[in-house]
């Protein structure tokens, strides 16, 4: 079975959970923006979670199926149509051989999850099937899909249509959208009021906002503890000596305009981090538009670590739901 790409929409990548153990060496964990949505549409149509699906940002893909298949989007509210006829979404649907999956336009969120029976049966690559663009590696020839491109799709049951995810597990961005901080190593290098402001200041989702970053406008400029540069920093007081970069870390380059490493952001750099979002929130920030209001909330380890134990339980209980 093969998908023919007939118009592949703004950026749709293969993607699937990701290829961690590699960060040390520079080459990212990567996968979906949204991994719950990944792992629901996976679910959906009898796949393991895991499995390599499709991720499209803003405009989706136009599709069209050799043979008959199972099919589930979740993630963002951007309508799929089978043939032109709309379909539900965060739901299992057929699509038969011959027919063209198509979306209407994007109504809130930012990315969509599609999930295939059988999954997108591209090589492995370090252990994974997902796009890194920059490294070209993984997903279909190691960049974003193009119209003429067939992908390869493995074997899997067409059992399961109509099956949905309840309404209660599918977690989206408030307005304005919460986003839960744990301060880091380099906190002390901005003053009190800084701190303060960082945390009581609403932002915005800048236009700079892809699978490496998400880049944050309208704050406070953040003052900085003076000190003396130390050697190998550069000039600028948010300049520190090269330093590794946490999954989720919020570097601020001059104090001004944070922004939030994601799938495929650089493993280290030379600028200080305010501190790191939870690993809880991160699928809401691929869920945020440009000019989205946003907020940062501090919280402790411990919250940061109740957070996540909440986030299983919810991928706990969508797994029972899916059964």
């Amino acid at each position: 079975m093969a998908i023919k790409v007939l118009h592949h929409g703004l950026a749709t990548t293969v993607q699937d959970l990701g290829r961690p153990g590699y960060f040390h060496l520079g080459i990212p964990v990567g996968g979906a923006m949204d991994r719950f949505a990944m792992r629901a549409a996976n679910l959906l149509v009898g796949n393991d979670e895991g499995a390599a699906g499709l991720e499209a940002v803003f405009i989706g893909p136009k599709l069209e199926f050799t043979e008959d298949a199972l099919v589930a989007v979740t993630g963002a509210d951007m309508p799929a149509k089978v043939d032109g006829v709309l379909q539900v979404g965060w739901t299992a649907f057929k699509v038969k051989a011959g027919q063209v999956l198509s979306f209407d336009f994007l109504k809130s969120g930012a990315r969509i999850c599609i999930a295939v029976s059988g999954g997108i049966d591209v090589p492995v690559a370090l252990g994974s099937r997902s796009t890194y663009p920059i490294g070209a590696l993984g997903g279909y020839k190691g960049r974003p899909l193009a119209a003429g491109d067939e992908l390869p799709v493995g074997v899997g049951s067409l059992a399961g249509e109509g099956r949905s995810v309840p309404g209660a597990l599918r977690r989206k961005p408030g307005m304005p959208a919460e986003l839960r901080v744990l301060p880091g190593l380099y906190w002390h290098r901005v003053t009190e009021e800084a701190q303060q402001n960082f945390f009581a200041d609403e932002w915005k989702v800048a236009n700079e906002a892809d699978r490496m970053g998400y880049r944050f406008k309208g704050g406070r400029k953040l003052d900085f503890v003076e000190r003396e540069q130390p050697f190998g920093a550069g000039s600028d007081p948010s300049n520190i000596v090269d330093s590794c970069y946490p999954y989720g870390s919020i570097q601020v380059p001059g104090g001004t305009e944070p922004i939030i490493l994601h799938r495929d952001a650089v493993s280290g750099g030379g600028y200080f981090m305010v501190g790191t979002v939870i690993s809880a929130d991160m699928d809401l920030i691929g869920q945020l538009q440009p000019h989205t209001p946003t907020r940062f909330v501090e919280v402790t380890m411990e919250e940061a670590l109740a957070a996540r134990k909440e986030r299983q339980a919810n991928l706990a209980r969508l797994r029972e739901a899916l059964a």
